[in-house]
Order: C-alpha cells, then sequence, then structure tokens
C-alpha cells in the first residue's frame, strides 16, 4: 500500500512538471512525453533497485547512464536538460524511499518549485539569444556589431561568430541581447543586414 501511494505521489509530480510548468511555457509534446516515460520507467526500475542491498548505487548507475544517452541522443536546450534530470530524480526519489516519507515529499516540492520559479517567463523576460545569418562576411567585429545593433534594435551582450563564408559572402552568428524597456526591440530598418534567423531562444 506504501509502495502504490508512492507511485501515485510520483505520477501527479510528473504531471505538474511536464504539463502543468514545463508544456504551457515552451510547447514541446515530444520532450512533454519523454519527461513522462523516462520518469515512470526509472521509477519502476528504481522500484525493483530498492529492494536489493545495493539500490542506492545502482540507482545513481541509472541516473548517470540515461543522462548520458539522452544528451548525447539529439539537440535539446539547456532549460530543457533541467527539465530533464528533473524528471529522472523524481523517480529516483520516490522508487528508492520504499514509500512514502516526508523527507521525500519536501523534496519533490523543492524540484517543481525551483523549477518553476527559476524557468518563470517574467523571470529575465527581456534577454533573449538568436542565431542569425547575416548578408555579408564580417570580418571586423566593430562593424559585426553594428550591424546586429542595427538589425536588432536591442543591446548586445555577446556576439559568437559561428561561420565566415566569403564565397557566399554570409556571417552565422549566435547573439545574446536585451529587449529594449519597452520589451520589445525596435523594427529593423529596411536596409539592414539580417538575411534570415533560423533560430531563436525564449
Amino acid at each position: 500500500m506504501e509502495q502504490l501511494a508512492a507511485v501515485g505521489l510520483d505520477l501527479v509530480a510528473i504531471a505538474l512538471l511536464a504539463f502543468a510548468v514545463y508544456f504551457p511555457r515552451h510547447r514541446r509534446r515530444d520532450l512533454a512525453v519523454a519527461f513522462v516515460g523516462i520518469n515512470v520507467g526509472v521509477l519502476a526500475v528504481s522500484i525493483v533497485l530498492g529492494s536489493t542491498t545495493v539500490g542506492a548505487g545502482l540507482g545513481l548507475g541509472l541516473f548517470g547512464v540515461l543522462s548520458i544517452i539522452r544528451l548525447r541522443s539529439s539537440e535539446i536546450e539547456q532549460s530543457e536538460i533541467a527539465y530533464y534530470f528533473a524528471a529522472l530524480a523524481l523517480g529516483l526519489i520516490t522508487g528508492l524511499s520504499g514509500g512514502v516519507t516526508w523527507i521525500g515529499v519536501v523534496l519533490m516540492a523543492l524540484i517543481l518549485v525551483a523549477l518553476a520559479l527559476i524557468d518563470s517567463p517574467a523571470l529575465f523576460r527581456r534577454y533573449r539569444d538568436q542565431r542569425l545569418i547575416l548578408d555579408r562576411a564580417y570580418t571586423d567585429e566593430t562593424a559585426l556589431r553594428a550591424a546586429i545593433e542595427e538589425t536588432l534594435g536591442g543591446r548586445i551582450h555577446v556576439v559568437t561568430v559561428r561561420e565566415v563564408n566569403l564565397v557566399s559572402d554570409t556571417t552565422v552568428v549566435d547573439v545574446r541581447y536585451a529587449l529594449n524597456k519597452s520589451g520589445r526591440a525596435d523594427a529593423a530598418s529596411p536596409d539592414s543586414h539580417q538575411l534570415a534567423q533560423i533560430a531563436a531562444g525564449r
């Protein structure tokens, strides 16, 4: 009965994480489903491992192996990695506890509250990161920053050049910047150097 209560607690926790916190903010159905699947799978395995004398060690090993596999399998944003680790942690905490314990409940609540707060849209809402393709091959950093500022209209903090193609006359850059205090960047002028925005941060 204690184990069933723990399973129910874990299902409630992962549902809150995936569908109340993550999905409304990121809108990625594939990862929301993956978080639930990973959590339930880890929960089932950790319950079995918890009945052995080496359960905790095997649980930590499982955590590490799954983390390496997932991080190498496909591109995933840093904020989504936090949700992935949280889903793993929730399953391990519940499965290895052997039942519902106050420390387990507190730790699970801590994980949920921490992610809900730190990933809030209201936190650092003016800061953005984007990848841009500029229709000119820039070799001068000052000219590059001026072109990006003209395009985005915000305050540029970091510019990382990914590629300068002298043949096609293009430059690929990753940009971290802040919107104006009005909450949006100024509209780019018609003669701006932006060819295309191929990726946008949140």
